[in-house]
């Protein structure tokens, strides 16, 4: 509980900040740009260049990781009739239940584990970041919420993802040798560093709670397997391949992720419902204030 207090009191300060007014409104879409664009992408780079890739149990990590994230992808698209829920508004649901916010991810890690915690965190991120989006943007191309334009167009967007082509380029690095050469890693590590604190600002900042008034069964849906299904599936795929403690901690912390913050740009982008994004983003992050420590005193 006391790794993640920090975290959260991060987030809380974003939400004091962004509701106070005490930097313009402009300011904060543009660091949540330069956090994603430039700041993460280089933290990512830094930890997979220089990593013993090695020590990470990566073939179990990822049928833990991808193996929950596929069994909640294929019951939630056979329950879609019974939630009862608009095309768009599924959408919404779909990514609310899968996908994750990275930067309380990484983190937290970090926080718990240091160093091969973040290793771990970052070889999570490379298995699961194409796979979420590949999923999700497969939802709303199933859903009908995507013209051809809109197909074309997220398909383009998935193989530019920052945080994709920063996990190959720091894995390929590594695999070549050398890592980073020189100066370079010392500068790309310090441009890193900031992500984080700055990310987990953006994150606090994004919070509407007004949107918490817009509550149904889809909401309710998205937080149940999020905070709960999903943590419980993972944990127990994480004893049965018998992982080792930190990268049982480190799954079982991914899996138990609010959802990101940048769903509710796709929404937006891809014809979800973006005030249901809204929604669940900001009560999955106030809930996993309380769900995240409890999963992971379970495991202590």
């Amino acid at each position: 509980m006391e790794a993640l207090l920090p975290l959260f009191a991060l987030i809380a300060l974003g939400a004091v900040l962004g509701a106070g007014r005490f930097l313009p409104a402009a300011f904060w879409p543009q660091l949540e740009r330069l956090v994603y664009f430039v700041l993460f992408p280089a933290m990512l780079v830094a930890t997979l260049a220089t990593a013993d890739i090695r020590q990470v149990p990566v073939v179990r990590l990822a049928a833990v990781l991808l193996g929950a994230m596929a069994v909640f992808a294929w019951g939630l698209w056979h329950l879609r009739q019974r939630l009862g829920l608009e095309a768009a508004a599924f959408t919404s649901v779909f990514q609310g239940a899968l996908r994750f916010n990275s930067y309380v991810g990484v983190a937290g890690a970090a926080a718990l584990h240091a160093g091969p915690g973040a290793t771990v965190a970052a070889v999570a991120l490379a298995l699961m970041v194409p796979t979420v989006n590949v999923i999700c943007v497969a939802g709303f191309v199933a859903a009908g919420t995507l013209g051809r334009g809109g197909v074309k167009k997220s398909a383009l967007a998935v193989m530019k993802n920052p945080l994709i082509l920063a996990c190959l380029l720091g894995v390929g690095l590594n695999l070549a040798g050398p890592g980073l050469p020189g100066w370079s890693e010392q500068a790309v590590s310090l441009v890193g560093r900031a992500a984080l604190p700055l990310g987990l600002l953006a994150v606090g900042v994004a919070l509407r709670l007004s949107a918490l008034m817009r509550l149904n069964p889809g909401v309710l849906a998205a937080l149940a397997i999020k905070l709960v299904l999903m943590p419980g599936l993972a944990l127990a795929l994480a004893w049965g391949v018998g992982l080792d403690p930190v990268a049982r901690d480190v799954a079982l912390l991914f899996a138990a992720l609010p959802t990101a913050t940048s769903a509710y740009i796709l929404a937006r982008q891809l014809g979800g419902d973006a005030e249901l994004m809204a929604a669940i983003i900001t009560g999955q992050t106030l809930l996993a204030m309380v769900t995240l420590p409890l999963w992971l005193r379970l495991v202590a």
